[in-house]
């Protein structure tokens, strides 16, 4: 079954412009060796037509030929039962108007496919992992992991949806120092709560969540903890609240609608696994020894230098932990895989990349989005984000203020390449001020619509459809597949985003201009079977973004 409609007559417009070209060539108009890739693209000035096409102009030269008088002679020879009207534009471009009647076939193309309707076959089953968010476990998410949470989830389900097998994974840095000042830090507030005189470091966790997890361990062990060796206290105190904050992250992730299928504890690479990948890439010549220390010769694979694995002291350095953790990876036989990091790893992506390489892979095997930075705005004031200090905002917070899916749709409505201020205010008003309201809203308007017609649909008379509401509309509708490949390819979950709100548009636009309940009978039930088709794919995309789509509003 053909999924695609859309990329079905895209492609079968380029192979009637070659094949008008091979014609010429037979025919003796045209002196051509080959000819090239044909491309076509959607005008920006719906007078353009459907489609365009600058192949005139790429071919002139070659041809001998000024662009007007080679565009004359393809379509001379041009021959599809597709097009309604083709013309030349400009210095040469070729515009192509289409016959609706691909735009009908889509209506029941999404009829049929119900649910599925959007998903491509791109990804041929390729195995990816996405891994994302991977936060330390010192504290609560906030703010800045949302961003990368929404956008690791969403593209995620994006990928699967175009045909990729894939994985979500959430690295757990349970290992170094940030462990050990959580572990103080709970022991120092433990200590507090039983009145001890306690002088605080400036390097502690000092989150009122410290506190609390404090004041459970004290309910649990009493005093007793303090009849116990310093260094098993700090033990017990690492553990319990690393255990605490684990489940709360979970239980934070859950309740935004993330889901992992797998948590890696970066502990379960210590210290075996980190030896085993070291002695495979000194068997490989890419490990030497300098200073005392272990040199991985990055530089080989286009690092700015050579970076420590293994210092002096026989420690284990960040960068040894993830070479043994993306080797983990790439043994299990992923053909992709996707980090999600925040802007400040984006000059940490070449050293990884030289890794992979040093495995024996194509560096590309690895691919990293970077998320730029959320400022969140309250009464245009920037709110402080320190898990150190304690006065940061969390997901939780966020969530709880706005919704979980005005704050899904906010932090993926812009390209991740793209600083976001998020503005809180405006994420809570019920008005079309509002994008992810807007969009809900259409969704809701299409059910009253549905719910109170007099009418069933029917797909009998959809040659009825041609105000130019209803045309942008059905055009609207056969984009999805194409914004699924797209947002899959590029890695840019916020195609999706601008294409809801592009399709809500659409609809309010058609529901202003054309009246659903007319005193045509024949025409009404057309357009119910419009209005379900929309209701369908509006709420096939929100699925994808994981955001519900209301019924009442």
């Amino acid at each position: 079954m053909q999924k695609n409609l859309q990329a079905a007559v895209e492609a079968e417009l380029i192979n009637y412009l070659a094949e008008s070209l091979k014609k010429a060539v037979y025919e003796g108009k045209l002196e051509l060796a080959e000819i090239p890739e044909i491309n076509i693209e959607i005008p920006r000035e719906k007078e353009h037509g459907d489609y365009a096409t600058n192949i005139a102009l790429v071919l002139a030269g070659k041809a001998g030929l000024n662009p007007r008088q080679l565009a004359e002679i393809i379509i001379d020879n041009f021959e599809t039962e597709i097009v309604e009207e083709i013309s030349i534009a400009g210095p040469g471009f070729i515009n192509l108007k289409l016959k609706n009647d691909w735009l009908y076939k889509n209506l029941n193309l999404i009829k049929e496919l119900g649910d599925d309707y959007g998903r491509v076959e791109a990804g041929q089953g390729k195995k990816v992992q996405v891994e994302f968010v991977s936060a330390n476990p010192t504290g609560p998410l906030h703010v800045g992991h949302s961003r990368g949470a929404v956008v690791g989830d969403v593209t995620a389900a994006i990928l699967a949806a175009a045909g990729y097998d894939v994985e979500r994974e959430y690295y757990i840095n349970d290992a170094g120092n940030q462990m050990d000042i959580l572990a103080e830090s709970t022991l120092l507030r433990y200590q507090e709560l039983l009145g001890e005189d306690i002088e605080l470091p400036e390097n502690i966790y000092a989150g009122a969540y410290v506190k609390e997890i404090a004041a459970e361990l004290k309910a649990e062990y009493g005093a007793d903890l303090k009849t116990k060796a310093e260094t098993e206290q700090l033990e017990i105190c690492r553990e319990y609240a690393y255990q605490k904050m684990l489940k709360n992250i979970e239980r934070d992730l859950a309740e935004f609608g993330i889901e992992f299928d797998n948590w890696f504890s970066e502990r379960t690479l210590h210290p075996d696994k980190i030896q085993q990948a070291i002695a495979s890439l000194r068997e490989k010549g890419y490990i030497y020894e300098q200073e005392e220390a272990l040199w991985f010769k990055s530089t080989e694979f286009g690092d700015d230098k050579d970076r420590v694995v293994i210092k002096s002291d026989g420690s284990a350095t960040y960068l040894a932990a993830d070479i043994a953790y993306h080797l983990d990876k790439l043994e299990r036989g992923f053909d992709k895989l996707i980090n999600v990091w925040g802007a400040d790893h984006h000059g940490y992506i070449p050293r990884m990349q030289a890794v992979i390489e040093a495995f024996g892979y194509d560096r590309e095997t690895l691919e990293v989005i970077v998320v730029q930075m959320v400022t969140l705005l309250r009464n245009g004031k920037k709110m402080p984000m320190s898990k150190r200090a304690g006065s940061f905002v969390t997901m939780r917070d966020v969530n709880q203020e706005v919704g979980t899916d005005a704050a899904r749709y906010y932090y993926i409505m812009r390209s991740t390449d793209s600083h976001l201020d998020f503005d809180l205010e405006l994420a809570k008003e019920q008005s079309s001020s509002n994008p992810v309201y807007y969009v809900q809203y259409a969704h809701a308007r299409i059910h009253s619509i549905l719910d109170n017609a007099d009418l069933t649909a029917s797909a009998d008379n959809l040659d009825l459809l041609v105000d130019p509401a209803e045309i942008d509309l059905l055009k609207m509708l056969a984009r999805l597949p194409e914004e699924v490949t797209l947002s899959a390819e590029s890695r840019q979950p916020h195609h999706l985003t601008t294409y809801a709100y592009d399709l809500a548009t659409a609809f309010h636009s058609f529901y202003n201009n054309c009246r659903v309940n007319t005193d045509d009978q024949n025409l009404a039930q057309a357009r119910l079977y419009l209005v379900d088709a929309a209701r369908q794919v509006l709420k096939n995309v929100l699925t994808l973004l994981g955001i519900s789509a209301p019924e009442k509003m």
